[in-house]
């Protein structure tokens, strides 16, 4: 079949004007939305992509705080932007279970953003009160199973990373284990060390200062492979569930038409900026690594199959969503 010759050039001019639209990007000032709390991890990665953003593309970045709902209504208000390159959102990848978990949500997180880069991904910590008569991960299963319904776990909330990760580990382990949620990690925390609960997985800065005073035990990391900041704890897999595999991260993203020429770029840029000496310290401080080599595309796939995944855990484990 023959194109016409005037679909033909209205094609080219698309594609070139795309190109030429990106080469000129950015055209106007940033605007970093952080769709969680000031002073959060991913406020402060959020400030820092956009010092150095600002630095490299010659156009201010400013960062805002749109936070609730588990990073979704920051994430929503970016998905309606102006598809320019102009509007991004730092995530955590809690907005891949708050997708599996609020069910009316104003966008789709599927389909109306695209990722960007990932920043950084480390592994989580499966925590318990010391008082627990427990040392490994496979005597805190026999524990929990000599005692069904009876263990209870904290989290950072319903459809958190912590909720959903302890799901997952209760599935794969087979235990009967009663969510107990808190309003946030830091509660969460506290509540864990206070004895309110014996059992908690956390990310690495939340448990890491409460583990070296003694008032919580580190059992394992939930990442597939061992944690080079705290390599003598094992995983969960190789503790007795096999296969086991959770990591927290942070990463960009943009409204999903956003042209290809300019999340490229923007995927370019970042990386570079996550290469230097300074940049890779402060997340390795966060317990985590940057990530240096995944394009944008394998960024978006990845975000893809995580929400497919905590979408079938809720459904599995009879989770109520919101």
């Amino acid at each position: 079949m023959r194109i016409p010759a005037m679909v033909c050039g209205t094609v080219l001019l698309a594609v070139l004007g795309s190109v030429s639209f990106a080469q000129e990007y950015p055209t106007k000032q940033i605007r970093m939305i952080v769709p969680s709390g000031a002073g959060g991890s991913s406020d402060f990665l959020g400030r820092l992509l956009g010092e150095h953003l600002h630095q490299r593309l010659g156009q201010n970045v400013i960062t805002e705080n749109r936070s609730g709902a588990g990073q979704t209504i920051g994430s929503g208000y970016v998905a309606k932007s102006d598809p320019d390159g102009h509007t991004m959102v730092i995530v955590t990848v809690t907005y891949t279970t708050s997708a599996a978990i609020y069910t009316r949500m104003q966008f789709d997180p599927l389909t109306d953003l695209r990722g960007v880069a990932m920043v950084g991904q480390g592994p989580l910590i499966l925590n318990v009160h010391p008082s627990l008569p427990v040392k490994s991960v496979r005597q805190l299963i026999a524990l929990a199973k000599s005692q069904p319904g009876q263990l209870n776990y904290g989290s950072a909330g319903a459809g958190t990373i912590p909720h959903l990760a302890t799901e997952l580990f209760a599935q794969a382990a087979k235990v009967d284990i009663v969510h107990v949620p808190y309003k946030g990690i830091a509660p969460a925390v506290s509540a864990t060390v206070a004895g309110e609960v014996p059992m908690l997985i956390a990310s690495a800065p939340s448990s890491m200062p409460m583990i070296k005073a003694g008032r919580l035990r580190a059992l394992a990391v939930t990442t597939a492979k061992r944690s080079p900041f705290n390599p003598d704890l094992p995983t969960i897999a190789e503790s007795g569930v096999p296969g086991y595999d959770v990591a927290t991260w942070w990463g960009v993203l943009v409204p999903s038409k956003t042209p290809d020429a300019i999340v490229n770029k923007l995927n370019s840029e970042i990386r570079q900026i996550l290469a230097t000496n300074k940049v890779k310290s402060i997340i390795e401080s966060n317990g985590a690594e940057p990530v240096l080599d995944m394009l944008a595309g394998s960024f978006n796939e990845l975000i893809k199959v995580q929400i497919a995944k905590w979408r079938r855990i809720v459904k599995e484990r009879k989770i109520k969503t919101q």
